[in-house]
């Protein structure tokens, strides 16, 4: 498709702050009490330095516009459908309240492949996340870039089937309802315009999905509060998570962990057992 190799190696740079009414925020969006916000949760890197493209500059999809250009991190991968597949954590120090965030971005591969859907382009981008010049919490994030569904494909997810979700081998289990006012609060705290999140004309017609698309780091978010729930604050040193099947906005999802120490699982599953994330974590 194209030679992406000047684009490994590309470098941003970008500096924030931890604001305690970010904290607060992020609490009240997991209906988690603002008396909480001591100890700053660990995912909440995901709402710092954060692009922040002028709306002008974004693309259909809400998402920065990309170009051949020196000033775009990304590459112009010309395919329209952008999902964030993937992330290993590694979490180093807790971040503080107050404290002075720079984050280093660093484009480390570039792979095509072919797949049962077509052509698929995963960017591998590596964050450094430093607070107060200490080394927080490293991230290798993969985003694929995916054509657009044939003309007449079934909406993705499929429709729920008749089999039910059963937590028996799981220690640890949590069933929620993401709501459009969920999404809606998650696209605010990490700044995120992808339309997949809130606009369900485009999100049905353009994308092919069955409704609104929970947004992946926010699952990933919900695993590491149930990880909390059972082991306590900044308890986790790696967390990884790997998406498998789109969440959808309305329909029940079911959380879950098992194991300890280096062996914890984590997962989310749809309510017939589909599974929307897989993860793991050492603690």
């Amino acid at each position: 498709m194209g030679d992406w190799n000047q684009w490994v190696g590309r470098t941003e740079r970008r500096a924030d702050r931890v604001d305690a009414g970010l904290v607060t925020r992020w609490l009240a969006t997991l209906d988690r009490d603002a008396s909480e916000r001591e100890a700053v949760p660990q995912g909440l890197h995901w709402c710092l330095c954060l692009p922040d493209a002028p709306t002008a500059a974004l693309g259909a999809d809400g998402h920065p516009l990309r170009d051949d250009s020196l000033h775009s991190f990304l590459p112009p991968v010309p395919l329209p459908r952008r999902m964030w597949a993937s992330s290993k954590v590694a979490f180093m120090e807790p971040l503080r309240i107050g404290a002075a965030v720079e984050r280093t971005s660093t484009i480390s591969a570039i792979t095509e492949k072919r797949g049962g859907s077509g052509l698929l382009v995963f960017v591998d981008i590596t964050h450094d996340t430093l607070c107060e010049g200490v080394l927080s919490v490293r991230e290798v994030q993969t985003v694929v870039y995916r054509d657009a569904a044939p003309a007449g494909s079934a909406p993705v997810p499929p429709m729920a089937g008749d089999e039910m979700f059963d937590p028996a081998p799981w220690t640890s289990h949590r069933m929620i309802v993401p709501a459009e006012p969920l999404l809606f609060r998650f696209s605010a705290l990490t700044f995120n315009s992808h339309r997949i999140h809130y606009d369900l004309p485009y999100a049905q017609r353009v994308e092919g999905y069955r409704g609104l698309v929970v947004h992946g780091p926010l699952t990933a978010t919900l695993l590491l509060d149930l990880a909390r729930r059972a082991l306590g604050d900044n308890a986790l040193q790696t967390f990884a998570f790997r998406g498998l099947s789109p969440a959808i906005c309305g329909d029940a999802l079911h959380l879950v962990m098992r194991g300890q120490g280096a062996e914890i699982g984590l997962a989310a599953f749809a309510a017939d057992g589909r599974q929307v994330m897989a993860a793991s974590a050492t603690a």
